[in-house]
């Protein structure tokens, strides 16, 4: 994976958060470049010659499988799960504080760029995201619940100073996926890795709320509810599509595996550091 630079990730974020001017827009393309372009290509060179989309959905299964069954001993997931203090667990949530306080909110432009019927899907997904209309059950508002609680602030500005470079990349792939990839099946496979992923990648989180007597952990357990029925809306996204670039798609599955477990890795690594 290629090395991650703060500056790079935090530049890039703050591109993806306003409409760039022309020196801005060829910078968001030369990071991109250096980082995420290469690693989806990667990927996608590197793919399976799938010969329909059942045979990849299979594949992904297997693979969610493998990593579901690797983090059932991982030393991380033990820690944050059984050990971690209550300080420790806030620099965890401190470290995925720009994902959670904007959640869903920069995959929205994916919609228009997919067929109708894999496009609904996805959007039914989405609405799932933020609440279904109801503000208080809007997946960042439940993170903001759990920050108020913690004793943190909700000011996504106050963020920009603390988070890693990984964690920053994290918030990135996500923009660059709904908005900057070059085709949407990048997406698709992303998404439909990320809400499979989840079910099982959220549990430390959960039983660390649980333990350490935090009220409002409900932002990791509506999660592990709610993601069943994500993952099988992505998968039928998946289904849906007619002549697919499937090296795409699974090329999204395993960049988003790379990044995801590495902002996981970098958030318990500094949560390890409190207290010791």
């Amino acid at each position: 994976m290629t090395a991650l630079t703060l500056g790079a990730q935090r530049t890039l974020h703050d591109l993806y958060r306003r409409v760039p001017d022309a020196g801005g827009y060829a910078a968001m393309i030369a990071i991109e470049d250096e980082w995420i372009n290469p690693l989806a290509r990667a990927y996608e060179e590197s793919a399976p010659a799938f010969g329909s989309s059942r045979e990849l959905l299979q594949a992904l299964k297997e693979f969610l499988a493998e990593e579901e069954a690797a983090t059932a001993n991982d030393e991380d997931a033990v820690f944050l799960g059984e050990q971690a203090t209550l300080d420790q667990f806030k620099v965890v949530v401190e470290q995925f504080a720009l994902d959670g306080l904007t959640e869903s909110e920069s995959l929205l432009p994916v919609v228009p760029r997919l067929p109708y019927r894999s496009g609904m899907a996805v959007f039914r997904v989405l609405i799932d995201e933020l609440g279904c209309g109801n503000d208080d059950k809007s997946h960042s508002q439940l993170y903001r619940d759990l920050l108020t609680e913690l004793g943190m602030t909700t000011d996504l500005e106050a963020y920009l100073d603390v988070t890693a470079p990984e964690n920053y990349a994290y918030v990135n792939m996500f923009h660059w996926l709904a908005s900057r990839a070059p085709e949407p099946e990048y997406f698709l496979g992303a998404y439909t890795y990320f809400e499979s992923s989840v079910l099982y990648g959220f549990k430390p989180h959960a039983q660390a709320a649980k333990r350490l007597g935090i009220a409002h952990g409900a932002y990791y357990t509506e999660h592990l509810y709610i993601d069943t029925y994500h993952s099988a809306h992505m998968r039928n996204a998946i289904r849906t599509l007619e002549e697919p670039d499937l090296a795409k798609v699974w090329a999204g599955v395993r960049l988003t595996s790379d990044i995801v477990g590495s902002a996981n890795a970098t958030a318990t690594a500094k949560a390890r550091e409190v207290g010791t």
